[in-house]
């Protein structure tokens, strides 16, 4: 019997889905459950699972917008397997063996790769990706997965072998160019930033911190934190719980426009952005004024393990009332983020550098951290925004201060 696959409703108002990557080929033996395409809405990319077993057959092409609800292919349920279909797919367990985790970080892609065309590989997505960060001619590859496949762990032993002659010292000189649609996603993120620039009156205010304070406290307590609470201690519940007191005091930055009103929220739902391989995803910790340090840390990493895994859902990017971006993971000194609407503000972490300051009269080197707040001056105003970014400020450079009262307000605050 065939089977007709239909693009489910990833979400409400959405219509219209992309089909991202076929993560199979027409003709393969699939398996019920099993991934077997990555698709596009205009929130988030999703992954589409087979609802039974048998051979496929595709009726849509990548890069094809597709109406939810139709069909998208066909999945012939009488076929038997093939004599070499291995069930849960060989090369997922190659690709997840301890000694290809040993290898991971000795494979540094080449800088600059040469060129691979990589859509009629016959390899898994992530060696796909491998092949073409890495400039690697995959015939010379044997796969080792399903059917042939070449999958990650073909790539690391490849190029961890030393016969890898393909990548190219610069860029070829071949003055070639390639043409790639944007993603669905990415043309809506793009649509909303212009959006927020001509829709809004954005002003960004800065102010420095002193980190000293904050990594004397992590370097004091991080062990004990990671042992009390199987989390690691980083900036990011620093900044969080700075950030949701400073909203209580400053309710106008918890708000935003809806026609000629102003909404405030009770809460703090705060957007964490994160980088995926996707691109930018801001997924969303709920009610982080009422979490510890611990419980904000714990929950940042589990939505960060999501987007890395392309695993992130709708539900876990929807709504939001303030968001924090760290450009300084990526190096950034300074840079005016732009309003993730239909927020009012954003806070934007750069980079720590030792500078000279002036201290009691003397200049002393410390780790100064800028710091960045866009919000719309239509309901924000000068006052509020210079008073909110100080609370900030003055909470980190003081960070017990975060919670008053009690013997050791440290401990009090890493809830030891």
């Amino acid at each position: 019997m065939a089977l007709e696959m239909k693009v489910p409703s990833p979400g409400e108002s959405i219509t219209e889905v992309e089909i991202a990557q076929w993560l199979v080929e027409d003709g393969d033996y699939v398996e019920k459950d099993q991934a077997i395409a990555e698709v596009d809405s205009d929130k988030a990319t999703l992954e589409l699972p087979a609802e039974e077993s048998g051979i496929i057959t595709l009726k849509a092409e990548e890069g094809d917008a597709v109406a939810v609800g139709a069909v998208v292919c066909h999945i012939d349920t009488d076929a038997e397997p093939p004599a070499d279909f291995v069930s849960g797919g060989s090369d997922t367990v190659v690709e997840e063996a301890p000694v290809v985790e040993e290898k991971t970080e000795e494979v540094v892609p080449n800088p600059m790769p040469a060129s691979t065309p990589t859509k009629d590989v016959k390899a898994t997505p992530v060696a796909k990706e491998m092949i073409a960060a890495n400039g690697v001619n995959a015939a010379k590859i044997s796969g080792s997965g399903s059917n042939g496949k070449i999958t990650k762990a073909d790539i690391e032993a490849y190029l961890t072998s030393g016969v890898n002659t393909d990548a190219m010292v610069g860029w070829g000189g071949t003055r070639d160019e390639a043409s790639k649609k944007m993603s669905m996603l990415r043309r809506k993120i793009a649509s909303r930033l212009v959006s927020v620039k001509n829709e809004t009156a954005m002003l960004t205010t800065f102010n420095e911190v002193d980190m000293k304070p904050v990594m004397d406290l992590r370097k004091k307590y991080k062990e004990a934190f990671r042992e009390h609470h199987n989390v690691n201690l980083g900036f990011m519940s620093f900044f969080t719980k700075a950030v949701t007191e400073a909203l209580r005091q400053f309710p106008a930055v918890n708000s935003m426009i809806d026609g000629d009103y102003m909404v405030s929220h009770d809460f703090a739902d705060i957007g964490i952005a994160v980088s995926s391989p996707k691109g930018l995803m801001v997924p969303v910790v709920r009610n982080a004024e009422q979490m510890s340090l611990a419980e904000i840390e714990a929950e940042i990493k589990r939505l960060a393990i999501k987007a890395r895994d392309g695993k992130i859902d709708i539900a876990d990017m929807e709504g939001g009332t303030f968001t924090i971006t760290n450009g300084g993971v990526f190096g950034s000194m300074l840079s005016t983020p732009i309003i993730n609407p239909p927020q009012s503000a954003i806070l934007g972490m750069h980079n720590i550098v030792e500078r000279p300051v002036a201290i009691d009269g003397e200049v002393k080197i410390r780790p100064i951290m800028y710091l960045a707040l866009s919000y719309d001056h239509r309901i924000i105003d000068g006052k509020e925004s210079v008073g909110f970014l100080k609370t900030i400020k003055e909470m980190l450079e003081n960070p017990s201060s975060i919670i008053f009262g009690g013997t050791d307000p440290e401990k009090v605050l890493l809830n030891l």
